[in-house]
């Protein structure tokens, strides 16, 4: 079904590099959770009224504010694919990232509220009325927050998005708080333990910590955090990889937004070698990593005398590059 959706909904589905692909997936993104969200708010919402359970219309808020976060994910995309201005040279990118903090905050916010929920309902327990319909739409719901979960993992990783894995853990979580809300409503029924108000609580809880750990998954990419080692050692082989390159260092890679990074080292060469010559070198390079990575990469020529080098490692030493 993902790869359905982004054949007809996305152009160019397979240049996930490009700002504008990018862009086409997020907004499928955000559509599709912005629907599925307000229809399960809707019914959880009916039943959970007509059955009386704190924990169900809690989980209908819960899905009101998975809306939300859609259309923050939505509009994160739209800002971050605007083009580089005066004012922002590098593009806008980290809006994406803003609108991953966002949704972390509000899964933070309600994660509080459920909590209260729950606290009142131990407080002042009421019976919770099991219904056909309220079985089925739990059910259902089950279902397609596990579809979600899948359907933006899948996104996220194919177009590297902190804000759609943030939305696909968040989908995780509805689908464990929806059956643990289920499983006790059912206890309740048939037992006459007044469960609803604690499993509220538990659900709180869990959306807290989920939340939380999100908020800090993605404040690291605002804050400017080191990139992947595996993401060094690509750019350092193709580098390496060339012929006439002796060694690299001062590797740097800077990261504007998803698809927007910069990145600068030192290659080494032979000073022999004439500026037009090296110069054709180093940029047929820059060509191959921003075609084959999407990073944007400035090379500095270090001229090397070799008749003073008695044996140099090819690798040059490069360093893991500082993300900024």
């Amino acid at each position: 079904m993902t790869d359905w959706l982004s054949r007809v909904f996305v152009r160019d589905y397979g240049r996930v590099n490009d700002p504008g692909v990018r862009v086409s997936y997020g907004i499928m993104a955000g559509v599709v959770g912005i629907v599925l969200n307000v229809a399960l708010c809707a019914a959880k919402a009916a039943v959970g009224v007509a059955a009386g359970s704190v924990s169900i219309v809690a989980d209908a808020v819960n899905n009101l504010s998975d809306a939300s976060s859609n259309i923050v994910t939505l509009t994160g995309f739209k800002l971050a694919s605007k083009p580089a201005d005066s004012g922002h040279p590098y593009g806008h990118g980290r809006f994406e990232y803003l609108a991953g903090l966002v949704v972390a905050v509000l899964v933070t916010a309600v994660g509080f509220e459920i909590i209260r929920g729950g606290i009142s309902r131990i407080v002042d327990p009421d019976p919770v009325e099991v219904s056909l319909p309220l079985l089925v739409v739990m059910l259902l719901s089950i279902a397609a927050k596990a579809w979600m979960m899948s359907f933006n993992k899948k996104l996220g990783d194919r177009i590297e998005s902190e804000t759609l894995a943030a939305t696909a853990i968040d989908s995780r979580n509805d689908v464990i708080t929806t059956t643990a809300v289920l499983a006790c409503a059912l206890v309740s029924h048939f037992t006459g333990l007044e469960l609803d108000g604690w499993a509220g609580l538990a659900v709180g809880i869990f959306v807290l910590v989920s939340g939380l750990t999100l908020v800090r998954d993605t404040v690291n990419p605002l804050l400017g955090e080191a990139p992947s080692q595996e993401m060094v050692d690509r750019v350092v082989a193709l580098v390496l990889a060339t012929p006439g390159i002796l060694g690299m260092h001062d590797l740097m890679i800077h990261d504007y937004g998803p698809g927007r990074k910069v990145a600068s080292a030192h290659a080494e060469m032979d000073s022999r070698t004439s500026l037009l010559a090296a110069h054709t070198t180093l940029d047929g390079i820059e060509r191959r990593v921003a075609f084959e990575t999407g990073i944007t990469l400035t090379l500095h020529c270090d001229p090397i005398d070799v008749s003073q080098v008695r044996k140099r490692p090819k690798a040059g030493g490069a360093p893991a590059g500082q993300g900024k």
